[in-house]
């Protein structure tokens, strides 16, 4: 770029855009194929990851899930060199950048990180915090760049100010444009939206995963929580204790789990418990199908609290309704079901006719209650 095009770039830049600014803008990088190949980390005597295996296809964006301490962040922090595994290879474009006498640095791997907490320099201004990366470039094109990544989010009136100067989200901003900033092939996201409430989250959220798509970045994204991961990502990778448990789209983590675990994960459920017979198990709130267990072995049938519908007294399964929240598009239910020892968890709309006390029915359709081994939990 010539000094000309710069000061024209950096004047309509100052000019600035209000909120996250004009998509499209981010610039598109170069995306890079990420792979972990029968990957352990152990911590002394805690082994944090088991022999894990992934492949990311360049420009995919997945994300990581699971509770706290299942191995998602240390896998992170592999991919971006941060840490050296105790066993197995991380790939970059099919290189392997982890063998000890071979290992790339995180600075030379192509690789931008957000961390969690935010991990931004207090004593450096936004611009230097953004430019920390650019530091191959002239000074003039390294200002151009981060105030246009700042411009992408919404920031760039704060080029000069200091992190302590911003909120939460406006310092999670601040590190997104600080990773994007070099047009990294490979981009990781270490709970990005932990730490902000939950109306302003689903603003970040959505034009994190906006930006993500401009920049064409092959996408890694950590989170404990379902709806971030469905929203955001292209495939899911649902982690336990160090382990895959299920990868798969949104979609099909959701309807079809492989696992009680994985079921539990993104739905609560009321959970009954069975024996099969023939197929199936009979439980005081209906027989449910059994595909594939073995006879009289224990089971647990999983019921959806928004597939259950409230009918009339005198259909389905003799009720009482016996607590009811309103939380807007529905109600929360509280349903006591005849020969049923537990209540029964509901949301969906009532009618105003229907009120605390009163007999119902209930119908639970069978094709919506997910049959799981009870060993499986």
């Amino acid at each position: 770029m010539v000094k000309g095009e710069e000061s024209l770039a950096l004047s309509e830049i100052k000019a600035g855009w209000l909120g996250w600014g004009r998509r499209g803008t981010a610039g598109a990088a170069i995306p890079m194929a990420l792979g972990f190949e029968g990957v352990t980390q152990r911590f002394g005597s805690v082994t944090a990851l088991s022999d894990v295996s992934l492949s990311v296809e360049p420009g995919e964006i997945v994300a990581l899930l699971g509770q706290s301490g299942c191995g998602k962040t240390t896998l992170l922090r592999l991919a971006a060199g941060v840490e050296r595994p105790s066993g197995g290879r991380v790939l970059l474009e099919g290189r392997d950048v982890s063998a000890p006498d071979r290992f790339v640095e995180p600075e030379h791997r192509g690789v931008g990180f957000v961390f969690q907490d935010y991990a931004l320099f207090p004593h450096l201004t936004v611009g230097e915090n953004v430019r920390f990366g650019l530091r191959d470039q002239s000074a003039a094109t390294a200002e151009a760049t981060a105030l246009r990544a700042l411009a992408r989010v919404g920031l760039a009136d704060f080029y000069g100010g200091y992190p302590h100067m911003l909120s939460g989200g406006e310092q999670q901003r601040v590190a997104l444009a600080r990773a994007i900033a070099p047009r990294p092939g490979v981009l990781l996201m270490d709970e990005p939206f932990s730490n902000l409430d939950r109306r302003l989250r689903d603003v970040v959220r959505d034009e994190t995963a906006a930006l993500l798509e401009e920049t064409g970045a092959t996408s890694i994204i950590v989170t404990h929580d379902p709806e971030d991961a469905m929203r955001i990502a292209d495939r899911i990778v649902l982690m336990r204790a160090g382990q895959i448990a299920q990868i798969g789209t949104g979609e099909e983590l959701y309807r079809r789990p492989a696992s009680l675990f994985a079921a539990r994960f993104f739905c609560d459920f009321t959970e009954v418990e069975g024996r099969v017979a023939g197929g199936a198990i009979d439980t005081p709130l209906g027989r449910f199908a059994a595909p594939g267990m073995p006879e009289g072995s224990d089971a647990i049938a999983c019921i959806r609290p928004h597939r259950v519908r409230i009918v009339p007294k005198g259909y389905y399964l003799p009720a009482r309704l016996i607590a009811r929240r309103f939380l807007g598009e529905v109600d929360h239910l509280q349903i006591a079901v005849e020969g049923f020892e537990r209540v029964l968890s509901v949301r969906a709309p009532l009618s105003d006719e229907i009120a605390v006390g009163d007999e119902v029915g209930v119908e639970i359709p069978s094709d919506e209650v997910l049959v799981f081994p009870a060993a499986d939990q």
